[in-house]
Order: structure tokens, then sequence, then C-alpha cells
């Protein structure tokens, strides 16, 4: 089947679901008014048929401000977390609307009705389950056929760097995505193959591969290029029904929330407006002080379990602290659970690589479901790390990628977290510190709490990506 084609199929099968779930939901909701007599209204429930020019209003408007909301525009890669925000922002917004609607077109007609308060909560909290499980169960089957190969997208990237590495990995990683890599275009005198993909050409010959090879998408990751040499690759690459994309530079992920400011009248942009302020950091400690409380408290038998069963592995302690570079590069002693041989930093420090020999048995395991790093709770409470925010590092990386990364050291002006958003992006271990620098300003620059819990549900649900 064709792709564009299955989208519009897509998006047509979830607005259907959206409107059989809101139908349904008024339903219910209903029915559980007439089974529960509480609170006591001075109104009466009339039957379900006369409510139905309300169910019209309030399927009409879901599907109104669903649209306005973007959540039928469909996108390569969903997160379930923005889209359940979404969705209850536009749940909420279609009962609000539902009830001005009625209240200003039904009053005084022969459609009239009583609206009992509890039936529109009611109503409220079950559309908002039933819209989100119609959107899971398609967005499941919608994975399902891409990854069986289905309905596919057929796709190059340029450039054989880090950047490009990254989406390779992103796409192997994501069968999901729909998306069938052909292989990757270079300039000339570069490699032939990288990671098992074949180069199939420079990228002079961007024209004849799309033709050839049928291609919907082009992936440009190429970050560092100039702006003729991008311009040039555009032009290149633009052919009727295909989609181009570009890899982003550092400048372009710190602008996504740039601002216009003034001089005296003089319009600037303004880049470097950190949110986390104020407000902002008292309310981030707060979440720190609870979450780290809460969670040393329920998983303190699971810790002590993994303790035990570490020193029953290998000999040497259960812990294993270290100094790190925290909040204004100041050092800090960082708890974690003890992985490697006592041995393992003879030679001085080092990161972690895949089948990596230093670790023992167990902290192979602990390792890949970042079951080490718990300990770091303990630092969260003592103020010293966060929940969410960059990855603290051994002082001797920070001072030799100082001088390599630009901007590297702007990563020091929040405290370093137990995750980030670098690392829920696959950005871990062994990875590119250029790479793992940008997604981290993005995040210093675009911090909220909405941010946060995203990155702590993404991190609890998908864990152990890259972790060696």
């Amino acid at each position: 089947m064709d792709a564009r084609r299955f989208r519009t199929l897509f998006s047509i099968a979830l607005l259907g679901s959206d409107m059989l779930a809101l139908a349904l939901a008024f339903a219910l909701a209903h029915r559980l008014r007439l089974l529960i007599d509480w609170p006591q209204e001075a109104v009466e429930i009339q039957r379900l048929l006369d409510y139905l020019p309300v169910v019209v209003i309030f399927v009409v408007s879901g599907a109104v401000v669903f649209f306005f909301l973007r959540l039928y525009h469909l996108r390569r890669a969903v997160s379930r977390v923005d889209e359940s925000y979404a969705v209850l922002v536009g749940v909420t917004f279609s009962a609000l609307l539902t009830v001005a609607v009625a209240s200003l077109t039904l009053k005084n007609s022969v459609f009239e009705v009583n609206l009992p308060r509890a039936m529109i909560v009611y109503a409220w909290v079950i559309a908002a389950l039933l819209v989100l499980l119609g959107r899971w169960l398609l967005h499941q089957l919608r994975g399902l056929l891409q990854a069986q190969g289905v309905v596919q997208d057929r796709v190059v990237v340029i450039g054989t760097g880090d950047a490009a590495q990254l989406v390779l990995q992103k796409i192997e990683s994501s069968p999901y995505l729909g998306y069938h890599l052909l292989g990757l275009v270079n300039g000339a005198g570069g490699p032939r193959e990288v990671a098992g993909y074949a180069v199939l050409g420079v990228t002079d010959d961007l024209p004849r591969l799309i033709d050839e090879y049928a291609i919907d998408e082009v992936i440009i990751a190429l970050p560092e290029a100039d702006d003729e040499t991008m311009v040039n690759l555009i032009s290149l690459a633009h052919r009727e029904r295909v989609s181009i994309k570009v890899f982003p530079t550092l400048f372009e992920i710190m602008a996504a929330g740039v601002t216009i400011d003034d001089l005296g009248g003089l319009p600037l942009l303004s880049i470097r407006d950190v949110a986390l302020r104020g407000w902002g950091l008292t309310l981030k400690r707060g979440m720190d002080l609870v979450g780290s409380t809460v969670g040393l408290v329920l998983i303190s038998p699971f810790l002590l379990l993994i303790a035990i069963a570490i020193k029953l592995d290998s000999p040497g302690p259960a812990f294993f602290v270290q100094a790190r570079m925290g909040l204004d590069a100041k050092p800090f002693r960082m708890f974690k659970f003890r992985s490697m041989r006592l041995d393992s930093e003879a030679h001085g420090p080092g990161w972690t690589v895949k089948d990596d020999p230093r670790r023992t048995r167990l902290g192979a395991f602990l390792r890949k479901y970042s079951l080490d790093e718990l300990p770091n709770l303990i630092n969260v409470l003592l103020g010293e790390m966060s929940l969410v925010g960059p990855r603290p590092e051994q002082p001797a990386f920070v001072d030799q990628f100082r001088k390599m990364v630009p901007r590297y050291m702007d990563r020091h002006h929040e405290k370093a977290g137990m995750t980030g958003w670098a690392q829920v992006n696959g950005l871990r271990g062994d990875t590119s510190i250029y790479e793992r620098t940008k997604y981290d300003l993005w995040y210093i620059e675009n911090w909220s709490v909405w941010l946060d819990i995203k990155i702590l549900l993404r991190t609890f649900f998908r864990p152990g990506r890259n972790a060696y």
C-alpha cells in the first residue's frame, strides 16, 4: 500500500475511533449516574435518547478540538506522554465547550435536557480513558504493520559521521517507524560502507538515486555543514513527493524556543533565556526531595538484595563511589552499585563499551537495566543531583571535553541528573559527546515540569538503550 494513502486512512481511523469513544463515554457516564446517586442533585436524569443532541455536540466538539490540537496530523514517532497530555487537554476543552454550546442552543427548545454535573465529570474521565485506549490500539496496529514491512518509506541518509550513525541507530532500533533504509550518500572520497550499510554514491548522484531507488525520504545528517552546502543538498534532493529532513545544528536545537527581545528598539534574538530560575528552581527541588525520599523508602528492600547479590557475585564492596562534576563544575561523590571488577580503573578512567570485559557477571545485568544507578537517589536527597538533568562526568573527562566541545561547560549551569534528555534519546555510554551536549543544552534551555515528567516516564518504560 502507498505510504501516503496509509497515513490518510490511519488519520481517518483515528477520527472514527475518537468519535466512537466520545459517544460511548457519554452513554457510560449516563448509566453510571443512574447507578450512583451521589452527589444528589435537584435535577431529573432523563432517558439516554433525550441526551442525543448533547452527545452530538460532545462528539463534534471533540473532533474539532482534537483537529486544532494537531492530533490528526501524523508524525513519524508519536510520544505517548505528549499525546496523552494533548488528549487530556482536548477532552477537557470538549467537555467545557459542550456545556457552553448546549446551554446556548438547547435551552428553551424542544431538545432541552437536564445535565447533572456528576454526569459531565463521568463523561470527561471516561472519554479521556477510552480515547487513549483507542489510540493506543491503533498505534500498536500501525507499528505492527510497519515493522512487518507492509507500509514503509524508502529512505537514504546523507552523511557518514556521528550524526549519520545516530540516525542509523534510531532507524535500526525502531522498526515501528516504518523506514526501509536503502543506504547512505557521502561526499567524494568517503567510506564505502558504514555500520553495515552501503554508500550508494556521492551527493551529486542524489537526483539519479532518488529516481533509481524510488526514494520517499532523504535525511541530511550533516549538522556541521555550511549554509551553501546545505542549500545545494536540499536543491539536489528536491523532487516531487520526496520528503526532506535535516539533522539540526547546535544553534538550531537551542533556537527551538527563541524569542524576540530588543535593545532600545533594536530587535535581538534571545536564545539563552534559561527557564530554570526562581519558582522553577524551588519546584524542581521539591520534586527531587519527594521523589528521592519516596523512592528510597519503597525500594530499600530491593537495594539491600542487590547489595547482597553483588557481595556474593564478586569480591569487593557493594557500592562504588566516584568523583563527578556537578552544578557550577563543583565535584561531588556519586554513589552507584559496583558493576566492575576492582581493577577496572587500574589504567585510568574510561567509558564502558559494548561487551566491556571489566564488568562482573551481575554488573552486566545491572548496567543493562540501569539498576547500578539507583543509589544516585542518595545524591538527589542530599541536593548534589537532580532526578532529571545532564549526566555527570568524571573530572578528567570534563577537562578533556571542555577543550573540544563548544559550550560544553554550560551543562554545569544546572544540577546533574540521574537521567536526562540525551539518555532517553539513546545517547548514553560510548556515544558522541557532541550530540549528547546538544541534547543537554536543549534540555537546559527548554526546561519545564512536564518535560521532567516526560523524561522520567520514558526512562521507566524504555530502559537499557546503549547501556553497557
